[in-house]
């Protein structure tokens, strides 16, 4: 009776810690990999995409944090690799980054904080925003207006923002705005 009561109580434990929820999965691998992924409405309103982030490397000099998004269609849209020693020389001035185990610590956070909600943009540009002197291209940032497509924003430091979303028009992630 006691067994039927635990494998009950071990059972519906399992079920509550599942979730259909689209939120973001970490995971090692064996080969000193950390994966973190999410699936969200990038380059089609109404299709979801894979964003995905990779932590290689066991010493920080040789860690390397791989960006991409792979579209609803099996496509890769964007990549883009990070330094290690990048990413933490973008912060040195503000955070303790001095001892090995506090910038695997600071990269591991990054990796576990890269897909939070607030970088997620929906849509990428309102029709109320103008743009100002950090937009590349003015014409993607009114395609984008237009469309109203969904941004991306990633940091590569302290006071240095990308923000990206898909132009329709060229069939390719692009920058849309890039500052502090």
């Amino acid at each position: 009776m006691k067994l039927n009561a635990l494998l009950l109580f071990v059972g519906i434990l399992s079920l509550a810690s599942c979730s259909s929820d689209p939120k973001s999965t970490t995971t090692e691998t064996a080969v000193h990999e950390q994966v973190n992924q999410i699936v969200k409405p990038f380059s089609d309103l109404e299709k979801l995409d894979t964003f995905r982030v990779v932590l290689t490397g066991t010493k920080p000099k040789d860690m390397v944090l791989k960006f991409s998004i792979i579209g609803h269609n099996g496509q890769q849209l964007y990549t883009q690799n990070f330094d290690g020693k990048t990413l933490i020389d973008g912060y040195k001035q503000t955070v303790d980054l001095k001892k090995e185990d506090k910038q695997i610590a600071f990269l591991q956070e990054e990796l576990k904080t890269f897909f939070e909600d607030e970088n997620f943009l929906e849509p990428a540009v309102t029709e109320s925003e103008d743009p100002d002197q950090f937009v590349p291209d003015k014409a993607f940032f009114a395609e984008l207006k237009q469309s109203g497509l969904n941004g991306f924003k990633y940091r590569l430091g302290q006071e240095n923002k990308v923000y990206i979303a898909w132009s329709a028009r060229e069939q390719k992630v692009k920058i849309y705005y890039k500052c502090c």
